[in-house]
C-alpha cells in the first residue's frame, strides 16, 4: 500500500522558517503549491528533493550522560538556547532619502551593524548628507564597519539600491498632527517616488516620512510597485512605544512585555491590550484596566510627547531603530512578524487602504500578513482608522 501524498503549503514553510530551517525536503509523490514555492523563496528557504541521507545518531558514553542528568537538576542549571542557524543575508546597498536626525541615526545604525556594503545618504540641504557621510566613514577607524558610504543631493543615489528608506518631508511642529502634513510632503514622495521607480525597479521602499500611511499608500500610486516592496514603518515604533509604557507601569523590563499596536500611526491607532503580557501572564494580571488605558494612550500620543519637549522637528532615534528592525526582519536576522504599514487586500475584512498589522517579511518584502484575534471593540477601532485614512486622501 503507497504511502499518502502530501500537499506542502506555506503553513510548513512558515513553520520551518520558525523553526530555523534553511532547507525543507521535498519527498517523491509531495504536492507544492505555488504559494509554498513563493514562501520558501521569500524566506531564503531551499525545498530539497529526497529523500536526504539522514546524518548518523550521535552516541553518549553512560559517564557523560549521567553527569549531564545531574547538572540538569541543579537549580541553577539553565537550559542552553539553541543556536539554529539562518540564513542571515548581507544587502549590497541601502538609500537612505533624507540625511537628517532619522536617516542619519539609520546610517549609523546600520553602519555599524555592518549589514551592508554600501549606503548612499540623500538630502536637498547642500552638504548635509556629504558631511554625515563623511563622519560615520570617519568612526569606522573605531568601529572597523566594513560599510561604505557616500551622500549627495542627486535622487539618482538610489541607483540599484537593496532597500530605500524615505524620511525625507517636513516634521511636525507643536500643535500639528501628523495629518496637516499630508499635503507638504505629498510632493515630496512623488519626486522620490520617480527616481526609485526608474533607478532601483528591484528595491523595497520603507516609507518614514509622516503622516506615514497616507504617503506609504502615495509612494505605492507613485512607483506602481507591488505591494509586498512598499512598507510603512509605524508599528514597530507604536509597539516599542506601548510596551515601553507598559513595562514603566508594571515596574518591569521592556523585555518582559509583549504588545503591539496596529491600525494608523496617529490618533486612529489600536493598541492591542486583549494579547498584551507580562512575563507571558495576561496584562490584567499585573495593571488595572486604567493604568493599561493610560498605557495606550501614552503609545497614541508618544510621538507628539517627543515634539512638545523638542519644539523643532520630532522624534529621530526610537524610528531609526524601528526602521532597522524591519531592514533586519527584510535580511532574516530577525524571525517572526512584526508591525507594519501595508496594503491590505481583504485581511481583517478591509481592502484597498494601507494600515499597520502583524506581518512576516523576507528577502522580497512582504510575505504574508498575519490575523489576529481581535476584540469586537478593536475590529471596530481598526476599521473606524481605515475610514479616516480614506477620508483623509480623498480630501
Amino acid at each position: 500500500m503507497s504511502e499518502r501524498r502530501r500537499v506542502i503549503g506555506s503553513e510548513q514553510i512558515e513553520e520551518a522558517f520558525r523553526k530555523g530551517r534553511l532547507t525543507f525536503e521535498i519527498l517523491p509523490g509531495d504536492i507544492v503549491t505555488a504559494l509554498a514555492k513563493e514562501t520558501a523563496q521569500g524566506r531564503g528557504i531551499k525545498l530539497l528533493d529526497g529523500p536526504l541521507e539522514k546524518a548518523a545518531v550521535a552516541r553518549t558514553d553512560g559517564g557523560t550522560a549521567l553527569m549531564r542528568g545531574l547538572t540538569r537538576r541543579s537549580p541553577k542549571w539553565v537550559a542552553p538556547r539553541s543556536s539554529a542557524p539562518r540564513n542571515i543575508r548581507r544587502l549590497n546597498k541601502i538609500a537612505l532619502i533624507g540625511a537628517g536626525g532619522v536617516g542619519g541615526n539609520i546610517g549609523h545604525l546600520a553602519a555599524n551593524a555592518d549589514m551592508v556594503d554600501e549606503i548612499a545618504l540623500i538630502d536637498i540641504v547642500p552638504g548635509l548628507a556629504e558631511s554625515a557621510a563623511l563622519d560615520l566613514m570617519h568612526a569606522s577607524g573605531i568601529t572597523r564597519s566594513k560599510t561604505k558610504l557616500y551622500g549627495g543631493s542627486d535622487l539618482a543615489l538610489v541607483k540599484d539600491a537593496d532597500v530605500i528608506v524615505v524620511t525625507a518631508g517636513k516634521a511636525r511642529s507643536p500643535g500639528m498632527t501628523r495629518a496637516d502634513l499630508i499635503s507638504i510632503n505629498r510632493r515630496v514622495i512623488q519626486s522620490a517616488a520617480e527616481q526609485i521607480k526608474t533607478q532601483a525597479p528591484n528595491s523595497i521602499v520603507i516609507v518614514v516620512t509622516n503622516p506615514l500611511d497616507e504617503m506609504t499608500t502615495e509612494m505605492l500610486r507613485a512607483t506602481e510597485f507591488p505591494r509586498e516592496r512598499v512598507l510603512g514603518m509605524a508599528g514597530t515604533l507604536d509597539s516599542s512605544r506601548f510596551r515601553n509604557a507598559l513595562a514603566e507601569a508594571a515596574g518591569v523590563y521592556p523585555a518582559d512585555v509583549e504588545a503591539v499596536t496596529i491600525g494608523s500611526h496617529g490618533d486612529e491607532m489600536v493598541p492591542i491590550t486583549s494579547l498584551a503580557k507580562i512575563k507571558g501572564r495576561a496584562v490584567s494580571a499585573f495593571l488595572s484596566q486604567d493604568v493599561i488605558d493610560d498605557c495606550a494612550h501614552k503609545a497614541i500620543h508618544g510621538g507628539g510627547a517627543v515634539v512638545a519637549l523638542k519644539k523643532t522637528g520630532s522624534a529621530t532615534i526610537a524610528p531609526a531603530h524601528s526602521s532597522l528592525e524591519l531592514i533586519d526582519h527584510i535580511r532574516g536576522a530577525r524571525v517572526g512578524s512584526v508591525p507594519v504599514s501595508v496594503e491590505l487586500k481583504g485581511e481583517y475584512g478591509i481592502d484597498g487602504v494601507v494600515l499597520g498589522v502583524p506581518c512576516h517579511l523576507g528577502q522580497s518584502g512582504l510575505v504574508e500578513v498575519e490575523q489576529l484575534r481581535l476584540t469586537e471593540k478593536e475590529k471596530t477601532a481598526l476599521h473606524a482608522a481605515a475610514d479616516a485614512i480614506r477620508q483623509r486622501l480623498a480630501n
